[in-house]
């Protein structure tokens, strides 16, 4: 053979290996390991039971692998939820609950790739990382639009993860959408109106899952003719519940609760759950902290002890847990702190921010059209009392039974007959507080303030700098909204720990005129806190709820405050949105509230952008009054 020809050949032979990324079985001892993934989705498929779903090739997949009937994102929010999956913990523990805030993760703790990636596996992302997190070091082999399992090398096992983003919320909104699903058969939750719009959006929505199938569909086919579906187990799911108000966003279940479809082909059978069987569909509670901790005991390496989940699969196979846990921090320009466990029947609330209300004003999420007739006709008092709830301010617990209640509508809080199920589900919610060490307590500029010199998992860890006890007392305490607590709360603003005191103002606060009037010179006293987040929560309390002089004073301390370059953009965020809240009190300061300068700043996540967008929603409701 000569010199060219025997090039060719080598080139043509280089390229179909390329092309088929076929791995002999005896060149590998460790399972490939591909996941599918999508973004802004429930588990409206048709193996699920919805009957308006057309998902053939799902389908046809949930009847060859395990379909877990009960899995959980650990977070309503992609960002959020993500940074649970690559870290195999639960973010607040990190202090990374917060959409786009950037933390660091402690030396000791790796990304699940790197670890797999020691293991000699090939990890390739294409392409979503979007973490709350600084990424310690290499973490993907590849992660771009190039990224591939066919490109790693001669006999190296892979892990491959491909997102599409075909569902997510931006893409339900045309206002002109011709659907392939026929509005009549949209069915609409019991807290949305029914409309048009709303039909439309939700017909799109199902459009999109459609196309997702086929995507999924052509995944599959990939591993099929490069030969590699029996030496490859597939994990498919979604980041979140669907891109609609009240879902995503809202630790509820129908912002929590993803389809999640397994398949183990026969060679790897053996490092299948128990009751694996093709078709089979489990009940075992499996959330995104399990994944990473399954993902290793995949490939026969021990999780280790510090993280948060639960393998379900593989040779270190753990009991199920009893419960799942998820949160709500600050979603892009709007703080809350929401935190929520369930049994799998039952799902339990905490909301430690009563006094917003549910649908506070974000940006993105006003771009759909189901948000905007929604909101319009609360406005107009054109909403049932179901509906209507989405756009009032909240109880400090809710209970839903998911069975006979899908669309979490009757709160059982106040249920008689409910009280043992609320009050074991709150002891477990108190109980993960502590044996997480929920950092999300603090606010969020104190996230990073005091961890500066360590990572917010280490501060978390020691009570001297964190006394979680005297905080978590505070929070419970202001958002029981319990009307005799303002004496307690009055006292807890001379608590050497800034956290114990934010949580009193922020309780004064959500108790309106009487405490703020009983409480004044205490408030007036916090404007001069060493805490910037106290100054800021005492400044919208009586900016809100004080009278006369205070009304201005209160107005000077948010608008020093709300310079970004000077306070950072988390301490800005939080005053321009007391300034927002204080509705007509702020009125004959727009001038100043336009002139806000955002430049500078931390360089951290989330940009001014945020700040920007306060801002003009501000200077847009006092334009209207």
């Amino acid at each position: 053979m000569d010199r060219r020809k025997f090039l060719q050949r080598s080139l043509l032979s280089t390229l179909w290996l390329w092309l088929t990324g076929q791995v002999h079985a005896a060149e590998q001892e460790k399972p490939n390991i591909l996941w599918l993934t999508s973004e802004d989705h429930g588990p409206h498929l048709g193996c699920y039971g919805d009957l308006y779903a057309d998902t053939p090739n799902l389908d046809n997949f949930a009847a060859r692998g395990m379909l877990f009937k009960r899995a959980w994102s650990t977070a309503p929010v992609c960002a959020a939820a993500r940074t649970a999956l690559i870290s195999g913990m639960y973010p607040p523990s990190l202090g990374a609950e917060h959409m786009r805030s950037i933390v660091s993760l402690p030396a000791f703790m790796k990304m699940y790739p790197q670890y797999l990636r020691e293991a000699g596996y090939y990890c390739s992302n294409n392409a979503k990382e979007d973490y709350n997190l600084v990424e310690p070091g290499q973490v993907w082999d590849d992660s771009s639009g190039d990224a591939h399992w066919r490109n790693r090398g001669s006999g190296q096992p892979f892990f491959s993860v491909f997102n599409f983003g075909m569902t997510h919320e931006s893409q339900i909104r045309a206002a002109d959408a011709n659907t392939v699903h026929e509005l009549a058969g949209v069915r609409v939750p019991a807290y949305q109106p029914d409309t048009p719009e709303v039909r439309s959006n939700w017909a799109q929505y199902y459009d999109r899952i459609t196309q997702l199938d086929s995507a999924v569909a052509e995944a599959l086919s990939a591993l099929e003719q490069a030969e590699l579906s029996e030496d490859t187990i597939v994990f498919f799911f979604s980041d979140h519940g669907s891109g609609f108000p009240r879902s995503k966003r809202w630790p509820f279940n129908s912002g929590l609760h993803v389809p999640m479809i397994v398949y183990f082909p026969e060679k790897w059978r053996h490092l299948a759950p128990a009751e694996y069987a093709p078709g089979v569909q489990s009940e075992r509670l499996v959330d995104f902290m399990d994944l990473a901790p399954t993902l290793l005991s995949l490939i026969g390496r021990e999780p280790p002890a510090y993280l948060h989940g639960h393998a379900f699969a593989g040779g270190f196979q753990t009991d199920p847990p009893d419960y799942l846990y998820a949160f709500r921090g600050r979603m892009d320009e709007r703080y809350d702190m929401v935190r929520t466990v369930s049994d799998g029947r039952y799902i339990y609330l905490r909301q430690y921010m009563p006094h917003k209300i549910y649908g506070q004003h974000v940006s993105y999420m006003f771009e759909t059209q189901a948000t905007q007739v929604w909101k319009r006709m609360f406005d107009e008092g054109r909403l049932n009392v179901a509906q209507s709830r989405f756009w009032e301010t909240k109880p400090p617990e809710e209970l839903y039974d998911l069975d006979n209640d899908p669309d979490e509508i009757d709160n059982l809080a106040d249920s008689p007959v409910h009280q043992q199920i609320l009050q074991r589900l709150r002891q477990v919610q108190q109980d993960w507080v502590f044996q997480s060490r929920d950092f999300g307590f603090l606010p969020e500029a104190e996230i990073h303030s005091r961890s500066r010199n360590s990572t917010p998992y280490e501060v978390a860890q020691d009570d001297e700098q964190y006394p979680l006890g005297r905080i978590v007392r505070t929070a419970d305490l202001a958002a029981s909204l319990d009307p005799d607590a303002v004496d307690e709360l009055i006292a807890a603003l001379a608590d050497a720990d800034s956290a114990v005191r934010y949580w009193a103002v922020l309780g004064l606060l959500m108790r309106q005129a009487p405490a703020v009037s009983t409480a004044r010179e205490y408030l007036l006293d916090a404007l001069s806190d060493p805490s910037a987040s106290v100054r800021v929560t005492a400044a919208e309390a009586l900016g809100r709820y004080g009278s006369g002089p205070d009304i201005d004073t209160a107005l000077e301390v948010l608008l020093e405050h709300a310079v970004v370059q000077v306070n950072g953009e988390f301490i800005a965020m939080l005053a321009v949105a007391a300034l927002d809240a204080m509705d007509e009190r702020a009125l004959g300061v727009q001038d100043r509230i336009a002139a806000i300068d955002t430049t500078g700043g931390t360089g951290t996540r989330p940009t001014v952008r945020e700040v920007e967008r306060l801002i003009a929603k501000t200077l847009a409701d006092l334009g209207e009054r």
